[in-house]
């Protein structure tokens, strides 16, 4: 459920408590009660806290992803860790195996490749009897001027980051009809809520992850199967240290950009880290949450793009115009930061 509050309302609000925090608040708990109402989700809160869980984390070897893993084994649940990178998702499942209570186990997987995704969910799905959540995290990051980039980087932005959902989807949701029950959970971004000047290939993907979940959670809601969407800000992960896969061409102003810096310096001088996000995503989960936004700082600009679309244009045109007259190029690209590798979830919004 979206709340939009007329300007005057949020100056009333404002003056009481102050005004981005106190319409944060309030938005943040009609957000609560639009997706946890209603006989349609019958799923016990308790069942998914107290009993053990099966979960497929797509780019469940590093950054997000690896942090997704380590709290859901500490619940004590059951996960398949999926990432292009088999054996760095071995040895993080026996690390996470060997600390419990819960345990995980490896798959290498491309999420470009549709019907490898398929044979991961539906060998889960019988091999367990059930599935419960499908972390669809894995992902990569395209920046820079669009003038710069050519059509390899939008088909691999595309193929990775939506494409990568929508295999993620189609294999998961058919086996949650069946059970009755399960929660699918699309990794997006900030990026996906507001423009990001830089990343246009990366937050085309990332907004149309948030129409996909937004929709599905719409039709799967009445059928017991909840879906909801992540769109973290700036993220503390050794991602921010890599660049764009190194099959495309050469993007020479994403090149020239220290992403940890500009990511940090967007994020207000200090990065979240990994291990707080993926516990504000499992509380997100645990309250059904439709779009979990964080951290706070992320949550502010999204509620203030909400009330004031314009504003935030303007920031962002203001922002592309300084770096152009200060950047190494022709305009400093804001970068939106993931891995070369396909399946390792991204660092930044």
């Amino acid at each position: 459920m979206t709340l939009w509050l007329p300007t005057p309302i949020a100056v009333v609000f404002g003056r009481a408590r102050g005004c981005v925090r106190c319409v944060e608040d309030v938005l943040e708990w009609a957000d609560t009660q639009g997706c946890s109402a209603g006989a349609a989700f019958t799923q016990s809160a308790s069942r998914g806290c107290a009993m053990p869980r099966v979960a497929i984390v797509t780019g469940g070897a590093s950054g997000i992803g690896r942090a997704l893993s380590a709290s859901l084994v500490r619940r004590g649940d059951q996960v398949i860790i999926a990432d292009v990178e088999g054996a760095a998702a071995v040895q993080v499942a026996e690390q996470l195996t060997a600390v419990g209570p819960g345990a995980a186990s490896a798959a290498a997987v491309d999420v470009r490749d549709a019907e490898a995704v398929s044979a991961l969910v539906t060998d889960t799905a019988a091999r367990h009897g059930h599935l419960d959540l499908m972390f669809n995290n894995a992902g990569l990051g395209i920046g820079g001027p669009v003038e710069e980039l050519t059509p390899a980087h939008w088909d691999r932005a595309i193929d990775v980051n939506l494409r990568g959902v929508v295999h993620g989807v189609h294999a998961a949701y058919p086996v949650m009809l069946r059970q009755g029950s399960g929660h699918i959970i699309n990794t997006a971004s900030l990026a996906g809520l507001l423009p990001i000047p830089g990343s246009a290939p990366y937050g085309t993907t990332k907004w149309a992850v948030v129409g996909l979940s937004l929709s599905l959670r719409g039709e799967g809601a009445p059928r017991g199967v909840r879906v909801s969407v992540v769109c973290p800000g700036g993220v503390d992960t050794p991602i921010l240290d890599k660049g764009m896969p190194p099959d495309l061409p050469r993007v020479p102003t994403a090149e020239a950009t220290d992403t940890r810096a500009v990511i940090t310096k967007l994020s207000g001088g200090h990065l979240y880290g990994a291990d707080a996000l993926a516990a504000d995503v499992l509380r997100g989960v645990d309250r059904n949450r439709a779009i979990i936004v964080a951290p706070r700082q992320a949550r502010i600009m999204w509620r203030l793009m909400r009330l004031s679309p314009a504003l935030l244009m303007r920031l962002g045109a203001a922002m592309t115009a300084r770096d152009s007259d200060t950047g190494p190029a022709r305009g400093a690209a804001i970068p939106a930061p993931r891995s070369g590798a396909v399946a390792s979830e991204r660092a930044a919004g």
